[in-house]
């Protein structure tokens, strides 16, 4: 039996041995895997880390970006504001304009012409050399002026209009 319990026991001892060995294969199998794997993941992880250094550079530039347009807008909105101001002050004192020329042409058709007497012919007896006359008007609303106010009155109104229609 001693001898059956032996070749028992070596068989034993073989089959775990070549159980060891298949594991060990296996094994060692796994670990290059990993260290393959390994490799890819370093790979990995310095493409990633340039990757990761371009986007920071990336993001720096386009936060000097939109310092800058935010400087431009910024500006222009502050010019633009100005120039609101501005034409809101003209178009004001556009307005004050045309209601002084609209006062001023409405007294002129209120005020009636007066007639001014005929000049009482001169007797001239010697020559002399008179200083040259201009012919005054007639009246104080004479045609001129008043076809002048008229004109000025529509030029104003022409230019009201376009005015608010820019504004609007």
């Amino acid at each position: 039996m001693s001898l059956f319990v032996t070749l028992a026991a070596d068989i034993l001892v073989a089959v775990l041995l070549a159980a060891t060995i298949v594991t060990s294969l296996r094994l060692s199998r796994r670990i290059g895997q990993m260290k393959g794997d390994e490799a890819a993941l370093r790979q990995t992880i310095g493409d990633l880390m340039v990757a990761t250094g371009t986007a920071e550079r990336a993001i720096a530039g386009l936060r000097a970006a939109i310092d800058d347009a935010d400087r431009t807008l910024n500006a222009s909105l502050d010019a633009a504001t100005a120039r609101s101001a501005e034409l809101k002050l003209q178009v004001e004192a556009g307005e004050t304009v045309v209601t002084r020329i609209g006062a001023i042409v409405a007294q002129m058709r209120a005020v009636p012409a007066r007639p001014e007497p005929a000049p009482a012919p001169q007797v001239v007896s010697e020559p002399e050399l008179q200083p040259l006359r201009r012919p005054e008007p007639s009246s104080p609303n004479g045609e001129r002026l008043g076809a002048a106010a008229a004109a000025a009155l529509a030029m104003s109104e022409r230019a009201l209009a376009r005015v608010r229609a820019r504004a609007a």
